[in-house]
């Protein structure tokens, strides 16, 4: 099937560039779940959360519909990646404890991939959606930062991100839903790394693509002014939402 591919053409910079999410989240998964022994990591990307949730999930199947997300996706003995849509995985029925997506629900068809999950989950399986939105640092920074968001890349957001900066609270949830404790995520970041961050944007790339010129050196020069010394680690935080369910 056709997917809406905004990150295969830079694989490479999404996977070096992105925030990791916080222990404490995969703890409370794998304590919500029926059993560690297999979790589903749907529409995986290069394998953030795959990695962590093998640390703990004595198998885990990794999905996404990108081949060269998958080919720059770590490895480990107990991951098996695979190139297939979230929506028709290959995965048995009732054979999953746990269903993860990270940051990327909003680009599935939902009532399929709902049903995929039924089908896969073992009675009373745990799902996980999770998303993060905007950032923050300081409000020198944060300035700079929305000149990018909004002024410089605004038009070249796909229409999906505004499900993200809303924390999925309009999409549908079929699941009994279980309370979860706040998550907070955040990085140590220094100047090089915020900046990489800022260009694995998807809609940093379609303005590059559209206009040969990257947006982020539009604002770097000031953003170097704000941020101070480059090698200096300054805290990033994100918005962070998840929902959490049982079958």
């Amino acid at each position: 099937m056709t997917f809406k591919d905004h990150f295969s053409a830079h694989a490479a910079i999404y996977r070096a560039a992105r925030p990791d999410y916080p222990a404490a989240l995969y703890d409370f998964l794998v304590d919500a779940a029926p059993s560690n022994e297999r979790a589903w990591d749907a529409g995986c990307g290069n394998g953030q959360a795959s990695v962590d949730l093998a640390a703990r999930f004595r198998e885990v199947i990794a999905t996404d519909p990108s081949a060269e997300q998958i080919a720059n996706a770590a490895l480990r003995p107990n991951i098996s990646y695979r190139v297939e849509a979230a929506e028709q995985s290959s995965l048995a029925a009732a054979s999953v404890d746990l269903v993860c997506v990270a940051q990327a629900l909003h680009w599935f068809d939902l009532a399929r991939f709902h049903a995929e999950v039924r089908r896969v989950l073992k009675p009373r399986g745990v799902v996980a959606f999770w998303s993060y939105a905007d950032c923050r640092v300081d409000e020198a920074v944060d300035a700079q930062k929305n000149r990018l968001y909004h002024d410089l890349t605004g038009p070249y957001w796909p229409p999906e991100r505004a499900l993200v900066d809303s924390g999925y609270a309009s999409l549908p949830f079929p699941f009994e839903r279980i309370p979860t404790p706040g998550f907070e995520l955040h990085m140590d970041w220094t100047l090089d790394q915020y900046l990489a961050y800022l260009r694995s944007w998807s809609a940093t790339q379609r303005y590059i693509r559209a206009l040969d010129q990257d947006p982020v050196s539009l604002v770097e020069s000031d953003l170097r002014v704000a941020w101070g010394d480059p090698h200096r680690r300054r805290m990033v935080h994100w918005d962070f939402h998840l929902h959490c369910g049982r079958l």
